[in-house]
């Protein structure tokens, strides 16, 4: 278990990071309070920043980038390693930032604190990301070339339920093309951006190429609309990563915004069972359901399968745990990020059951600890497409079951769905994973495996209403996001004036 960073009552003040320090918030600042969901109390408050400090912060950032774009991509690559080797020091240190603010479990925070790292070390190979390509003698005397610059200011806005994973699939990428990077963290859980903020610094990143800004919709509109910010990222809900995109591309930045998910899950007659609950179990009920990549929606093919599937989860959440985090011994599950969302995933319960829904397992009834934000894991069965429950993200430990005819059936079902962020499916039958794989619209696919995020080396995102922009996160098109191509076409003349052309050049 990590060292505590702060006992339960303490009372912190955090402000911003900026020009290479933490910084209060300007006088008369607004606040919001921070808590700790296993408790139910507040243990802070963060300020909120004006329009006029991330101006301020944006101009620092744009001062700062000259210098650092200059600055040969293998010494920005040696900041990255050592980034690396600090993050794998504070490793506990991190998650536990991520456990006392966010709710979930300590072994699932390390967790995150490890797939955030993976894009830490594909970022410090990024000499041989952006080497640009050569083409020699492209016509008499001519050769073409092109490299890949950075875009300037980059901005990333996250969201709670990742603190550490998210930030990190975005600035480091970002800093190692030679860009300077804002980060506006969520105002639920701030302080593991701060201590990301302070490790960059510690590694050697000059003053102001990273910096914190803490806000609400103030300090993102001021982000989206500020003319030195070149791009943005965002991780979300549906309707604010529309409102990021249409707002960002309106004030011509590039943006990459992921919204929101129902990730199906197809569970074939020939599944084994024993382990498809397994994985369902992680994968609805993991981390409070509170993933973009959460299973929040099994389809079961043929009632036998759906009835064998049922009673699997039922037995299984009658024993599920749930409490504080850093307990020990640690529970299955935690917390939600605050009152005001246990209370809209409880009030779910509600609209499914008038909606003609069988609420098989009720959280609100389950055995739960304290004062925190709790609720334990809900079961819905016989839920059909057009239900509230089916149709809209709850973001809670809450598991829809969809019973289908058959594969074509279940696949419809999939594809009629407006989000399409990752789907899976359960099956020993390799025609049938193979055809899922080849015709589901879902931007990330398991066979087999409950929660396909793809590792750093590859890019990250979803389909239809799951993301807003052409391009990825991380991986490849993190690169191409994060970097401008110019491509030069040269010839160096032998003394011959050849006079003026006015035709069409060719080669």
């Amino acid at each position: 278990m990590a060292t505590p960073i702060q006992s339960q009552t303490d009372q912190r003040a955090i402000g911003h990071f900026v020009g290479g320090q933490p910084v209060p918030g300007a006088e008369g600042t607004r606040t919001a309070a921070i808590y700790n969901p296993a408790l139910g109390v507040q243990t802070g408050e963060v300020a909120l920043a004006s329009a006029d400090e991330v101006n301020a912060a944006v101009e620092t950032a744009a001062q700062a980038q000259i210098a650092w774009g200059a600055t040969p991509p293998l010494r920005r690559a040696r900041v990255m390693f050592r980034f690396k080797a600090l993050i794998e020091a504070n490793h506990d240190r991190l998650a536990e930032c991520i456990t006392r603010e966010h709710g979930k479990t300590f072994s699932d925070a390390k967790g995150e604190v490890v797939r955030g790292l993976e894009v830490v070390e594909f970022a410090c190979g990024i000499p041989h990301l952006i080497k640009g390509e050569y083409s020699p003698s492209v016509g008499t005397g001519v050769d073409s070339y092109s490299m890949q610059q950075p875009v300037g200011v980059c901005a990333g806005i996250t969201p709670f339920n990742f603190p550490v994973m998210v930030p990190l699939w975005m600035a480091p990428v970002a800093l190692a093309c030679g860009n300077s990077f804002i980060l506006k963290p969520s105002e639920k859980d701030p302080s593991a951006g701060m201590l990301l903020a302070e490790l960059l610094q510690e590694a050697g990143l000059p003053d102001g190429v990273f910096q914190v800004v803490n806000g609400d919709k103030e300090a993102v509109d001021a982000l989206l609309t500020h003319p030195q910010v070149g791009a943005i990222s965002f991780v979300g809900s549906t309707p604010i990563a529309r409102y990021i995109y249409e707002t960002g591309a309106h004030h011509g930045k590039r943006v990459q915004a992921l919204g929101g998910a129902k990730n199906h899950a197809v569970v074939m007659p020939d599944a084994d069972m024993e382990q498809t609950v397994d994985a369902l179990m992680g994968a609805a009920y993991g981390s409070a359901g509170e993933r973009c990549m959460a299973i929040s929606a099994a389809v079961p093919v043929g009632e036998e399968t759906a009835d064998r599937l049922v009673a699997g989860l039922k037995q299984r959440l009658e024993s599920l745990t749930v409490g504080d985090g850093l307990a020990d011994p640690e529970p299955e599950m935690g917390p939600l990020v605050t009152a005001e969302h246990r209370d809209k995933v409880a009030g779910y319960l509600d609209i499914g059951t008038a909606e003609g829904a069988e609420l098989v397992v009720d959280g609100r009834q389950a055995s739960l600890p304290g004062e925190g934000f709790f609720i334990g894991g809900s079961l819905f069965d016989r839920v059909r497409p057009g239900m509230r429950i089916h149709s809209e993200e709850i973001f809670g430990p809450v598991l829809s079951v969809v019973r289908a005819a058959d594969f074509e059936a279940a696949l419809g079902i999939v594809n009629a769905h407006p989000f399409g962020n990752g789907t899976a499916i359960f099956t020993r039958d390799g025609d049938a994973a193979r055809s899922f794989g080849d015709r589901v619209q879902a931007g990330m696919v398991g066979v087999n495996v409950p929660i396909p995020v793809p590792m750093a080396f590859h890019s990250f995102g979803g389909w239809k209403e799951s993301r807003f922009g052409v391009l990825h996160a991380h991986g490849p098109d993190a690169v191409r996001f994060y970097t401008q191509m110019k491509t030069i076409t040269q010839r160096w003349p032998k003394g011959v004036r050849e006079g003026s052309a006015f035709v069409m050049p060719t080669m």
